[in-house]
């Protein structure tokens, strides 16, 4: 281990909806890490803190939960009718891997105002007063997001009375649209079927609707696999059985979906598929002791994440929610009463989300016009992060 003197990095860390993550600009990491993949891991991986035995993340920016071991990369977009191009890399805890594979839908909320803070948007796409429209190209799953930041005198509203369940304090609203999260070219069921019998050797045979809207996801009927829907991350996170058979249960449906071949692949790919379950609506309290009355919501859902149950709901599975939810015949869209609709309001362990989808069918096939929710964002610390000088070797 070296003795010099650490590099320091210009760094934002910014929660976006119901996630943390340490955000930069391309431009400003150090010219290995812009040019060479392992070396930009190594870089991220020490940023946050990972790898980590101990699982706190003490070392680093991270807060050893899925939803604040992120890392964001921005940069102006290289794409025609974009503003800027936008990176997500999911961080393991334990284990010297960075998942980019998938996009975060909650730090999505926060890419437009950083941005803009950031001199990354062109001033003639701002406003002085009202809503910029920021065009953010998702390099890692390829699509079209976008922001809809608030700016009031010319700078972006952060503060606001906008109230997001999972997070403790109102702030500005930010819609965001995922435009066409499932194009013509591609499936949104992998396996051809709204429903499947997925196998999971040693386990059982369940009910399975598996997704690729948003995120590639795999939804299971709570009751087939024990559960009520109405699940706090107590009652799962603390059952190390439970999340073994979760994660063979993942690995399997990664396999029907055509993401991996071999089921060992799915240890490095940490951070798709996800995993949900679902129930009718039923009554119930979250997290923060807020009364679920089942007239408030039209289904409930609970997923994991990166092995745990989430303390919410991921912004991109709530993109895969809303579409299966507006598709006849689903689980999700059963659970919900199994009608027609072009949103819906779902419980999750923090409280209510409702999403909304355009959807067009076409010959059978399901043309996802966007999908979109609401978010919210704000800088809570700008300057440098501090890194190791070795830390690139």
């Amino acid at each position: 281990m070296s003795d010099a003197p650490q590099i320091k990095i210009p760094a934002t860390y910014m929660r976006g909806g119901t996630s943390k993550g340490t955000f930069f600009k391309v431009s400003d990491l150090p010219k290995l890490a812009q040019e060479n993949q392992e070396a930009k891991d190594k870089l991220l991986l020490r940023v946050v803190g990972s790898p980590d035995p101990y699982a706190k993340q003490i070392d680093g920016m991270g807060g050893a939960t899925s939803s604040t071991s992120k890392t964001v990369l921005v940069a102006k977009s290289t794409k025609q009718d974009h503003d800027v191009d936008y990176t997500f890399g999911q961080v393991a805890i334990d284990r010297p891997f960075v998942d980019w594979s998938g996009n975060c839908g909650n730090l999505s909320g926060a890419v437009g105002s950083f941005a803009i803070k950031s001199g990354l948007v062109d001033e003639d796409r701002l406003v002085e007063n009202g809503i910029a429209v920021i065009r953010i190209w998702q390099v890692n799953i390829k699509k079209t997001i976008i922001a809809y930041v608030p700016m009031k005198n010319s700078v972006v509203q952060e503060m606001g009375d906008f109230e997001l369940d999972g997070v403790s304090f109102p702030a500005a609203e930010v819609k965001i649209e995922f435009l066409q999260p499932v194009d013509s070219t591609e499936k949104l069921f992998p396996t051809g079927n709204l429903i499947d019998d997925l196998e999971v050797p040693g386990i059982g045979t369940f009910k399975a609707t598996m997704i690729s809207a948003g995120i590639p996801t795999i939804f299971l009927n709570a009751e087939d696999i024990g559960y009520k829907g109405t699940e706090l991350q107590g009652d799962i996170n603390f059952d190390k059985e439970a999340l073994k058979r979760f994660e063979t249960i993942r690995a399997y449906g990664a396999i029907k979906m055509g993401l991996i071949t071999d089921i060992k692949e799915a240890e490095t790919r940490q951070h798709t598929p996800k995993i949900a379950f679902v129930s009718k609506p039923q009554n119930y309290v979250a997290s923060s002791g807020k009364k679920i009355d089942a007239s408030m919501i039209e289904l409930n859902v609970r997923a994991l994440s990166m092995g745990l149950l989430h303390h919410a709901m991921m912004g991109t599975a709530s993109v895969a929610i809303g579409v299966a939810a507006c598709v006849p015949g689903t689980l999700v869209s059963i659970a919900a009463g199994n009608g027609e609709r072009d949103s819906v309001t779902f419980g999750h362990p923090s409280g209510t989300l409702k999403v909304g989808a355009v959807i067009n069918k076409v010959d059978n096939a399901y043309d996802i016009q966007k999908v979109s929710m609401s978010r919210s964002a704000r800088i809570i610390m700008e300057g440098n992060v501090h890194v190791p000088a070795d830390t690139m070797n």
